[in-house]
């Protein structure tokens, strides 16, 4: 019996593609690295812009020419410095806010996602909390000129409208109760407030101050105390976020800086609310092995750690320039020194970590909305049941 043989060629191709095909292919690859990124932003990637403006907030308070507790040190400050910085943190906020606009058109259901998510959706405030503290540190614009004054508004709309939305639903919608969300990035709309409400007074517009400054305050109490209690919502927030726990210090030290715009002095309140966010700054730094798992790799919510210092060392240079002894210039030195060394340094790492910066963040993905968590306890009982 023959078994019948069968011929089989192999033909190789060494053929080398043409530079045009090559130069095709890649161009075809750019858009799908494009909309690859815009998929992976979310606005928690404003905390980098947010970091520079407030850093550009530190500098121009600490030259300024009617700043006695820095007067010694005004040479050694260049003002062209401060203005690099501020360009810097334009382009920055305005590349982000371009980006974050394509996705709002390309992927709208994401947005969608994270408006709803019980995380993502504290950080669509942290785009008009940096164009406020630009606006506050624009080196070319007086608060009383009408363009100051428009921009305000345009700025700060956005946060009134994101107010009776979220506050709203905490108070009055049963499945986003605050003691079912809360979250330490729930300070984040606080600071909003806040924010805003230094650049009312900065205007001399008191009565909106208070107003924005009244929402901002017995807003960071009721989560103050609801996430103190450790309620459900605390239970739901991811290890590699934990960064996001200097919010609890921030809130305080903006409550701080607007109080003292809206009264003109850094009297007793402004003072108790400084040694408020000093106490759980300090509170925070006794314990590095809270922060040991987000530090394993990098990721964007480490610029978490850069504008909450820097808060604290706006409120220190404050303190020091009412003072006026050593003890206040000392704080102001430190807290300063701290807040320029950690902004520099994430400055750094987010270059040498370029390339990791626009991948795919599963964070907000994989973090389980409380409400999602009790049913699927409640599945796996009536499963084992």
């Amino acid at each position: 019996m023959e078994i019948p043989r069968q011929e089989i060629h192999i033909e190789i191709d060494n053929s080398i593609p043409s530079s045009k095909e090559f130069k095709t292919g890649l161009a075809d690859a750019k858009p799908v690295v494009l909309m690859s990124a815009l998929r992976s932003l979310h606005a928690g990637y404003f905390r980098i812009s947010l970091s520079l403006c407030s850093q550009a907030l530190l500098w121009k308070i600490m030259i300024a020419p009617d700043s006695p507790s820095m007067s010694h040190m005004h040479s050694k400050l260049p003002s062209m410095a401060f203005h690099l910085l501020w360009y810097l943190a334009l382009v920055t906020q305005v590349s982000l806010c371009f980006l974050y606009a394509l996705k709002c058109i390309f992927f709208f259901d994401k947005v969608k996602e994270e408006f709803l998510h019980y995380i993502g959706v504290n950080y669509l405030y942290a785009p008009s909390i940096s164009w406020l503290l630009l606006l506050q540190s624009a080196p070319m614009m007086e608060p009383n000129s009408v363009l100051y004054q428009t921009l305000f508004w345009i700025f700060a709309v956005p946060v009134l409208t994101l107010d009776t939305k979220l506050y709203g639903q905490w108070f009055t919608t049963e499945k986003r109760f605050l003691s079912m969300l809360a979250n330490p990035a729930s300070q984040v709309s606080v600071i909003a407030n806040l924010v805003a409400a230094r650049g009312a007074a900065e205007m001399g517009w008191n009565e909106c101050a208070l107003c924005m400054f009244s929402l901002g305050i017995v807003h960071y109490l009721v989560i103050f105390v609801t996430l103190y209690q450790r309620l459900p919502g605390g239970n739901n927030f991811p290890a590699k976020l934990r960064p996001i726990f200097f919010l609890f210090f921030a809130a305080p030290a903006m409550a701080s800086l607007a109080w003292n715009s809206i009264c003109g002095t850094f009297d007793a309140l402004a003072k108790m609310l400084f040694f408020l966010s000093l106490f759980i700054f300090m509170s925070l730094v006794c314990r590095p092995n809270l922060f040991k798992k987000s530090m394993k790799r990098f990721n964007v919510a480490w610029w978490a750690y850069s504008f909450p210092l820097t808060f604290l060392a706006l409120d220190s240079v404050q303190y020091a320039q009412e003072v006026k002894d050593p003890v206040g210039s000392g704080l102001m030195l430190i807290f300063s020194s701290i807040s320029v060394l950690i902004f520099l340094g994430m400055m750094v790492l987010t270059a040498a970590n370029s390339n990791r910066l626009l991948r795919h963040d599963p964070v907000l993905g994989s973090a389980t909305d409380p409400k999602d968590k009790q049913k699927t306890l409640s599945l796996n009982a009536t499963n084992q049941n």
